[in-house]
């Protein structure tokens, strides 16, 4: 395991940051890279088309929710089972089996459409086997990422991960509502081509895991990855930072309200509102992609967090579309510090034995923060209005940022967070 460099000097035998080569050199790298921004593609643009179809088949904002209920509860069921599945099986062979089930559920999309037969509970339940395959895809890709790259690669390639996740967030919506308008049928059909293209460029994709020896799961392995998280002051720190930061300054929920009420724009502003975060965290992880990310990891985490807290604030008081629109691009980018930042220390911080469960943890968090975040916006929404919520939200991130810079003074003190090469 890569150590993790302090600020006040301590270094283990294998923290000394080492020469650091270009991503480019990496062909396994590149071909994961699009593998992931095939696999995106196809998630975002049959969401697109999912909430198109449930919508116009029953007309019930109800079941709009449904539909993002019914993606979300495979994580909370089996986040357990898939972090230890990623830490006994082969990491390869489990993403692949997990995109899949993804591209088959939406095959079964697509011939339901074309033959007429899909009804709302076979949405559902195809919907909830997609739901099944990202919750083991999810952990799996960063442990994955892990042992693709050396160590003092590991922090650059996760921004490059996340610049193809970005892309993919920017076109595959667009791409997924132009194709739906002409053929439901062949939207999902291009989805399911994009995840079986996924597959295939990671059976291309050589790693080094030796998984190790496979026993039956218990109680007390299933739930080490919590153990873990819970004695790693590190790990806790980066992931609750996170997470409360992610539940008090989420705006996204609230973006209708802004576009037609507060900013007067119509549904071509709010399509703007919605790509400005993924454009500015674009433009960030490609630059982390490129470059080191230097000394003082810990303090420049806590800095992108403060951002984050800022330019919410500075987006729910704008009465201009141009100040919002850069507020947002603004957020995206600080975000993705953070993100980076935060994935970087948990994979580095975490035997390879472990990776699995602990990412599980990570993930179930995050996912349960963002699902959370816009019930408490709406919440709070509803009672104060949609401007007082979102600032409140910011002027929350910021003292939360404030908080744990006292609870996890270990944090704030992490220098560097490249290993070395291997």
């Amino acid at each position: 395991m890569a150590g993790i460099v302090n600020s006040d000097g301590r270094t283990g035998p294998d923290t000394e940051p080492a020469e650091i080569v270009s991503l480019a050199r990496y062909r396994p790298f590149a071909l994961f890279w699009l593998s992931r921004v095939a696999a995106v593609a196809a998630l975002q643009m049959q969401a697109v088309a999912v909430g198109w179809q449930i919508y116009a088949l029953t007309g019930s904002a109800l079941d709009l929710g449904l539909v993002g209920l019914a993606q979300f509860t495979p994580s909370v069921l089996f986040m357990l089972v898939a972090g230890h599945a990623a830490d006994r099986y082969d990491r390869r062979l489990v993403l692949r089996l997990a995109q899949l089930v993804e591209g088959l559920a939406t095959a079964a999309l697509a011939y339901g459409t074309f033959t007429g037969s899909l009804t709302r509970e076979s949405i559902f339940a195809l919907v909830f086997l997609i739901g099944l395959g990202r919750a083991f895809e999810a952990p799996t890709v960063l442990t994955f990422l892990a042992i693709l790259v050396p160590p003092g690669l590991l922090s650059r390639a996760i921004a490059g991960s996340s610049s193809a996740t970005q892309v993919a967030t920017i076109g595959g919506p667009a791409i997924g509502g132009l194709l739906y308008a002409l053929s439901p049928t062949f939207t999902y059909a291009l989805c399911t081509t994009l995840f079986f293209a996924s597959v295939i460029l990671l059976s291309f994709v050589r790693a080094r895991f030796a998984p190790p020896e496979r026993k039956p799961p218990d109680l007390a392995s299933l739930f080490a990855g919590i153990t873990f998280v819970r004695r790693n002051p590190l790990i806790l720190g980066a992931i609750s930072l996170d997470m409360f930061a992610v539940l008090l300054g989420g705006a996204t929920a609230l973006l209708p309200i802004f576009a037609r009420d507060i900013l007067e724009t119509g549904p071509w502003g709010l399509g703007m509102l919605r790509a400005a975060p993924a454009v500015g965290a674009l433009v960030m992880a490609v630059m982390l992609a490129r470059l080191s990310f230097g000394r003082h990891a810990g303090r420049k985490m806590f800095l992108a967090v403060a951002v984050f807290g800022i330019a919410t604030l500075v987006f729910g008081l704008s009465t201009s579309f141009p100040l919002s629109l850069a507020a947002l691009a603004v957020l995206g980018a600080a975000d993705v510090v953070n993100v980076v930042v935060r994935q970087t220390i948990v994979q580095m911080q975490t035997p390879d034995e472990m990776r699995g469960r602990v990412t599980a943890v990570n993930t179930l968090f995050i996912g349960t923060s963002n699902q959370l975040g816009e019930f408490e916006s709406g919440v709070l929404a509803a009672f104060v209005g949609a401007v007082a919520a979102v600032a409140i939200g910011g002027a929350g991130t910021l003292l939360i940022v404030a908080l744990w810079m006292k609870l996890f003074p270990e944090l704030l003190n992490v220098d560097r967070i490249e290993g070395p090469r291997q």
